[in-house]
């Protein structure tokens, strides 16, 4: 099988080799001039081809960037130059072979290659590269996109392979991250100051190995996941690589205090589900004199068969071909009684990749800017096809998309200079437009994403799709973190 014949290395995922910097743009509609920052995406851009099966999630990292000043905008891209990368470029050739195939037995420090192609944050002076499975995180420079090494860490984390849904407090400066991995305690977090100290780090004990995603955390306390789709432990046991749902065992969600103790975590169970990501959390007065978490994500869909009985098999298999099936949910746990309440916010506009005002992590939010998810047409084949507005308070969804030939990305918001409301700002995505074959940048006002983007900015490159973005406001550029 071809490049062409995979759905994940043509059309808008087709891997680009250029490293440019222009700003040499067309522009339609006209480009805010309160909106000051840099927005920054993370996704899989190949550079070798390899033997074996490509999935989606193999690809190098590489970030593409779109500065915004005053009117003014520049677009820049550059691979993410981690170890692998750099070993191959030097042997001229693909070194390791992706997730569908067997790991490096010679390389037991790194049996798959970390391809720092997850996530991407601004923290303590640096945009920070991660990968969804684990590993050194990567710094890069946010003036030029230039890989500056792998973060150091303080010698008591001893290497440990840190996964790429970390949180970065942009009111306090600290980075919340955890690890987890085959052997006990399975997981553990921990929390870095704003000029990189570790201040807090503890064990999280599970029953076994799991495949956490994400996290959660609000002022005081962080969230925790322990969700019951994991290794098919009999496969596992004889080395092999599958996942398996287990609808006999609860989520469960351990809420620990941002810097508490191993002692400290209290576990909360909800039904069982698997989630990628978290939109927000934060802490609200139970009316009794306790506290209660509130969390809200985008969970999949469970599959059930025509008679409504679940498929627990299917969970599993949607994972792997790359399916989008998510509803979006509410979870409550009280801290006075022990007792979680579940809530469906919707389960009609499926979305994911939820983001919120980014400066409010932690705290109440109002609004949660999601991407418009579409059924796949082909076995790994996955469709990013608008945004939506989900507005809590009045239980509202609104969307936005231009037909089946466009595939957009994560849309972080971005506030306008001197904000003042929540949603007082834009957001900012690429999108892959299959009518003209080109990249744009959409630029929407956050308050009605169904007027359509205020401009569009098309580029003269291809921006392959992929995964994670932020925004990094000119405010926070200038101060550093």
């Amino acid at each position: 099988m071809g490049s062409n014949d995979i759905p994940t290395l043509s059309g808008g995922f087709a891997p680009i080799t250029d490293e440019i910097v222009t700003d040499d743009l067309v522009i339609e509609g006209e480009v805010p001039h309160d909106l000051s920052g840099l927005y920054v995406r993370n996704g899989p851009n190949r550079r070798f081809e390899a033997p074996g099966r490509y999935h989606w999630f193999d690809g190098d990292g590489m970030l593409h960037a779109v500065r915004f000043d005053r009117g003014r905008v520049q677009y820049r891209n550059r691979w993410v130059m981690t170890d692998g990368l750099t070993d191959e470029l030097a042997a001229g050739q693909a070194l390791w072979q992706g997730i569908k195939d067997p790991p490096r037995r010679d390389r037991p420090d790194q049996p798959v290659k970390n391809t720092s192609n997850t996530d991407i944050k601004f923290w303590n002076g640096d945009l920070v590269s991660m990968w969804y499975l684990g590993g050194a995180v990567y710094r890069c420079s946010p003036d030029d996109l230039s890989t500056r090494g792998q973060l150091a860490l303080d010698p008591r984390l001893k290497g440990l392979p840190i996964s790429a849904h970390s949180k970065v407090d942009e009111q306090t400066g600290e980075f919340l991250f955890f690890a987890y991995g085959k052997e006990p305690p399975y997981m553990q977090y921990g929390v870095l100051g704003r000029l990189g100290e570790l201040k807090t780090f503890i064990d999280v004990p599970l029953p076994g190995p799991r495949l956490p995603h994400d996290m959660a955390v609000t002022t005081n306390y962080t969230v925790l996941h322990d969700l019951p789709l994991f290794y098919d432990m009999d496969a596992f046991a004889a080395g092999r690589h599958k996942l398996k749902f287990y609808p006999e065992l609860p989520s469960r969600f351990g809420v620990v205090p941002r810097h508490g103790s191993t002692a400290q975590i209290r576990w909360f169970e909800a039904s069982p589900t698997y989630m990628y990501h978290v939109s927000n959390a934060w802490e609200e007065d139970d009316g009794r004199g306790g506290v209660e978490i509130v969390m809200t994500g985008t969970p999949f869909r469970l599959p059930r068969d025509a008679r409504g009985a679940l498929e627990p098999a299917r969970l599993p298999q949607m994972l792997a071909q790359l399916e989008t099936d998510h509803v979006f949910m509410e979870w409550r746990f009280n801290l006075r009684t022990g007792q979680t309440r579940e809530r469906l916010l919707d389960d009609i506009s499926n979305t994911e990749f939820p983001a919120i005002n980014s400066w409010l992590m932690g705290r109440k939010t109002r609004y949660s800017w999601n991407v418009l998810m579409g059924r796949s047409n082909a076995a790994e084949d996955p469709r990013f096809c608008g945004l939506a507005r989900h507005d809590l308070l009045r239980g509202t969804c609104q969307t936005y998309h231009e037909g089946p030939n466009r595939w957009w990305s994560e849309a972080p918001f971005a506030p306008r200079d001197g904000w003042q409301e929540e949603d007082d700002g834009y957001l900012v995505n690429f999108v892959w437009d299959g009518d003209e074959q080109k990249s744009k940048v959409y630029v929407f006002d956050a308050k009605d994403v169904s007027k359509g983007p205020v401009c569009r900015i098309t580029l003269p490159q291809r921006v392959p799709n992929g995964f994670h973005a932020t925004w990094v406001s000119g405010e926070r550029l200038a101060r550093g973190w």
